[in-house]
């Protein structure tokens, strides 16, 4: 798996801390680093299942967009906001999802 290829990985953009620091979500690394480095707790069972998605997807036996879906539902469940950008024929839409 490259960890730093975007071409399959819809952007997110994650809200994070008490200051709502921007965290831009584009690539296998920036997904495994906002979840080790800015996640704001690490018990929330969502959290856990996209950390073993993203490990998963290192080691290659998960694709990119199981893993972007975990670290959507990880990020509502932290109550994080969260800016999607989901392409659709061509078009690409903003979305809020929190």
């Amino acid at each position: 798996m490259q960890w730093n290829t975007s071409a399959d990985f819809a952007p997110l953009v994650l809200f994070v801390g008490a200051g709502h620091r921007r965290r831009i979500v584009r690539t296998l690394r920036d997904a495994a680093e906002v979840l080790m480095t800015d996640w704001p707790f690490e018990d929330g069972e969502e959290y856990v299942a996209a950390v073993k998605a993203c490990a998963d997807a290192v080691m290659g036996l998960a694709g990119m967009n199981e893993l972007r879906e975990l670290l959507l539902s990880a990020a509502r469940e932290a109550g994080m906001g969260v800016l999607t950008v989901i392409p659709d024929g061509g078009k690409t839409t903003a979305e809020m999802a929190a």
